[in-house]
């Protein structure tokens, strides 16, 4: 049946040796996606009920698969206008060319499944519609035993849902709005390489993470969230 399982297909914003200019227009094109999606809208309402407004005034935070690290910079600002908080992050790539097209905030190139940090580094590890990058079963378990390695309080995924109404919804989006030919045909693999629910969960548990919470949220997204034990 019609997305019943991942696709394996490879996308090709993940090809390495991409010249800058089209990373540039790749990059560009997801912005303005994101932004029609308000994509860290589920950081900014589900991450502060997790942890408690009080947890979260201060926070040191990795980013997995950063990319321009365009969700920490909003994310910081957001924090510290609407409620005077300090969040630093840390952007993590395997890009580095990705990486280069950022701001300020801290840089590291390096892979998700084996993370350049020391046990219990951050208080938070987050993710943005990264993990559906990792096709392989044991590679997303590895991503994410890693980012629960280095966390100290606790992991917060949001990822695409694998359904097809958010597939009809992009494909109609793709043919109203001009995005470069590459990026419209990754933006629908990424759909069909997306998640359910239970399979994010297992997945999380196989890695060892306690107590995962998985969530369909706004019918488009699929949100994991955990909790280290005090």
């Amino acid at each position: 049946m019609f997305f019943r399982r991942r696709a394996t297909q490879a996308e090709y914003f993940d090809l390495p040796g991409r010249p800058r200019a089209e990373m540039l227009e790749s990059y560009e094109a997801l912005a303005s996606v994101n932004r029609l999606f308000v994509f860290a809208e589920p950081f900014q309402r589900l991450l502060t009920q997790f942890l408690g407004h009080e947890n979260c005034r201060s926070l040191s935070i990795l980013d997995l698969g950063a990319g321009d690290g365009s969700l920490g910079e909003l994310l910081t600002d957001w924090a510290a206008k609407t409620h005077g908080w300090a969040w630093t992050f840390t952007n993590l790539d395997i890009s580095i060319e990705a990486l280069q097209l950022g701001g300020p905030a801290r840089r590291i190139a390096g892979s998700a499944l084996a993370l350049p940090f020391i046990d219990n580094s951050f208080d938070l590890v987050i993710g943005s519609q990264m993990t559906h990058h990792l096709v392989r079963e044991q590679d997303v378990v590895q991503h994410l035993r890693e980012a629960w390695r280095v966390c100290r309080r606790g992991v917060f995924l949001s990822d695409l849902h694998r359904n097809p109404v958010l597939y009809t919804l992009l494909w109609v989006l793709f043919h109203i709005r001009r995005y470069p030919k590459h990026f419209r045909e990754d933006g629908l693999l990424s759909v069909k390489r997306g998640f359910r629910v239970n399979e994010l969960r297992d997945l999380a548990l196989r890695a060892g993470v306690s107590s995962p919470h998985v969530r369909l949220y706004r019918g488009s997204r699929i949100v994991l969230a955990a909790m280290k034990p005090d």
